[in-house]
C-alpha cells in the first residue's frame, strides 16, 4: 500500500464512523478505498480494478460512468441548482418527473411525494397511512404489520418496522408495540418437511388472516412488504403469495405499502415488482435506481383512492404537514428524468428479464456444487444460499462466517458481491454486456473454490 492509501485509510478510521459495519474492526481491517468507476468497473486507491456485481448497493443500474446523467446535472446545475416544494413551490423537472413517474408505477391516478431515500420513503408512507384513516374516522388504526427478515431502512420506524434483528439491537428503541411481524415467506427456509409451495403459501396467507383476526381490523393501518425480501437474503415469494395477500387486506380496509426500494425501475422484469408479483398496492416507495444512486433521491407513489383522502384532510387541517428540505430537489430530478429516458430507451424491464434468464442458466449450472443450497433468481437479481448440507439443508455454523469468507475470496478475485449471512447475493449493473458477464461468473466459481479450500484448511 502506497504512503497516501495509507494515510487516507488512517484518517479515514479516526474520522468516520461507517455504516453497517464493526466499528472496533475497522480500525484494523480499514477500507476499501474506491477512486474511481467506469461502466461496470470500480478502481480502488491502488488501481486495482473490482466488477461491480451489486451495482453498489443496489442502484448502479446504469453503471458509474453513465455521462448522460452527468450532463443532466450539470445543466440543472448552471440553471436552478436548488429549490425547495413547499408553500406551493415546484421546478419544471420536478413536474415533469412526477407526470413520468405517475405512467409507469402500477397504481390509478398516481401521485408522487418525494423524499431523499429509501428510509425516508418508507417514514413517509406510514406516516400518510396514518394520516388517511385519521381522515377517515379510523383512528384506531395505527398497527402496521410487518414480515420477519425484511429491511425497511435505517431511520427510527424504519428500524422499528423491519425484521432484522441487528437493525434495532442496542438502540433503545422505543416500544415495538405497534408492529405485528408475521412469517418471513421463504419456502427453502421455512417450509415443513414433505410440505408443498402452494400448502405453504396457504398457510403464509392464513398466518396473516389469523393476525388480523386477533388485533382486530380496525386496529390495523397497513401492511409493508418488499416484493423480494433484499437485505434478508434475496427471498422471493411463493406463487400466488402477493395477490392473495392483496385480497386478503382490501377485504379488512387495510394498505399495502410496498417497498420497491430495491426492486424498483425495471429489476425484476417488470417497472416494479408488485407487477411482477400480482400485487395490488396502495403505497410504494422507491429511490436507489430512480437516479441510478448518482444523486440521493426518493420517492412516494400514492394512489388516487388515497391522494384524494389525503388531500381532503389537508384541506381542513390547513397544511398537508409532512416533507423535507429537498423534496422534489431540480438537481436530483434532472438526473431521476435522464435515467427514466434511458431506462425506457433500453426497455429496462425486457432488458432485465432477458439477462435474468442468463443468470439462470448460468447459476443453474453452478448449483450443482455442494456448497450451493438454493439459488433465487428473479429478473437481474438473484441470491445464492451457501449451506454445510445441500440434502439436509443444514447451513454453516455461524462461526465459520462462510458468506464473509466468499465476500472477501470474490473480492480477491475482483468482484463484488455483497453477503447477508451465507446468501450471496448480485444485483448487476442492466449495461453489463456478455463479456463482463462471463468474466463475473468466471470469477463467481473461482471465489466459491477458494471458499471451499478455507474451510477445508479450516477444518
Amino acid at each position: 500500500m502506497t504512503n497516501y492509501a495509507t494515510h487516507l485509510n488512517a484518517i479515514d478510521a479516526r474520522y468516520h464512523l461507517h455504516s453497517q459495519t464493526n466499528a472496533v474492526a475497522h480500525q484494523s481491517r480499514g477500507a476499501l478505498m474506491l477512486t474511481g468507476g467506469d461502466g461496470v468497473y470500480v478502481s480502488d486507491i491502488e488501481g486495482r480494478r473490482y466488477l461491480e456485481s451489486m451495482s453498489g448497493l443496489w442502484y448502479a443500474n446504469l453503471g458509474f460512468s453513465n455521462q448522460g446523467l452527468v450532463r443532466a446535472a450539470h445543466a440543472q446545475l448552471k440553471k436552478l441548482p436548488a429549490y425547495h416544494t413547499f408553500n406551493h413551490r415546484s421546478n419544471d423537472v420536478c413536474a415533469q418527473l412526477s407526470e413520468q413517474l405517475a405512467q409507469i408505477v402500477p397504481l390509478e391516478d398516481a401521485r408522487l411525494f418525494y423524499v431523499n431515500s429509501g428510509s425516508e420513503a418508507i417514514d413517509s408512507m406510514v406516516k400518510m397511512a396514518w394520516y388517511y384513516h385519521m381522515a377517515e374516522g379510523n383512528d384506531t388504526r395505527r398497527k402496521i404489520i410487518s414480515r420477519q427478515g425484511a429491511f425497511h431502512g435505517s431511520s427510527i420506524y424504519g428500524a422499528i418496522v423491519g425484521g432484522l434483528p441487528h437493525m434495532k439491537d442496542g438502540f433503545n428503541l422505543p416500544t415495538t408495540d405497534g408492529v405485528v411481524q408475521v412469517s418471513c415467506p421463504s419456502y427453502y427456509r421455512n417450509a415443513d418437511a414433505g410440505e408443498t409451495e402452494a400448502a405453504y403459501c396457504d398457510r403464509l396467507i392464513a398466518e396473516v388472516a389469523e393476525v388480523i383476526a386477533a388485533h382486530g381490523a380496525d386496529t390495523i393501518a397497513a401492511m409493508i412488504a418488499e416484493p423480494i425480501i433484499g437485505a434478508g437474503g434475496v427471498l422471493t415469494p411463493p406463487k400466488g403469495y402477493f395477490s392473495r395477500l392483496s385480497t386478503l387486506l382490501q377485504s379488512h380496509g387495510i394498505l399495502l405499502l410496498m417497498d420497491e426500494v430495491i426492486c424498483g425501475f425495471g429489476r425484476t422484469g417488470n417497472w416494479f415488482g408488485a407487477q411482477t408479483y400480482g400485487a395490488q398496492p396502495d403505497m410504494i416507495a422507491m429511490a436507489k435506481g430512480l437516479t441510478a444512486g448518482y444523486i440521493p433521491m426518493g420517492a412516494v407513489a400514492i394512489s388516487g383512492r388515497v391522494y384524494e383522502t389525503i388531500a381532503a384532510q389537508s384541506d381542513r387541517l390547513g397544511v398537508f404537514g409532512h416533507g423535507f428540505t429537498y423534496s422534489g430537489h431540480p438537481t436530483a430530478s434532472a438526473v431521476a428524468l435522464a435515467a427514466l429516458e434511458q431506462y425506457h430507451q433500453m426497455d429496462a424491464p425486457a432488458l432485465t428479464a432477458r439477462r435474468g434468464q442468463d443468470l439462470r442458466t448460468a447459476l443453474t449450472a453452478l448449483a450443482t456444487d455442494d456448497m450451493i443450497g438454493e439459488v433465487r433468481i428473479e429478473g437481474f437479481i438473484a441470491g445464492i444460499e451457501l449451506v454445510a448440507d445441500k440434502t439436509g439443508r443444514i447451513p454453516f455454523a455461524p462461526e465459520l462466517s462462510v458468506g464473509r469468507r466468499f465476500e472477501n475470496n470474490a473480492l480477491r478475485e475482483g468482484l463484488i458481491v455483497r453477503n447477508m449471512g451465507d446468501t450471496i447475493a448480485f444485483c448487476p449493473p442492466y449495461i453489463m454486456n456478455d463479456d463482463e458477464f462471463d468474466i463475473m461468473i468466471k470469477r463467481l466459481r473461482a471465489a466459491l473454490d477458494a471458499t471451499r479450500a478455507d474451510l477445508r484448511a479450516a477444518a
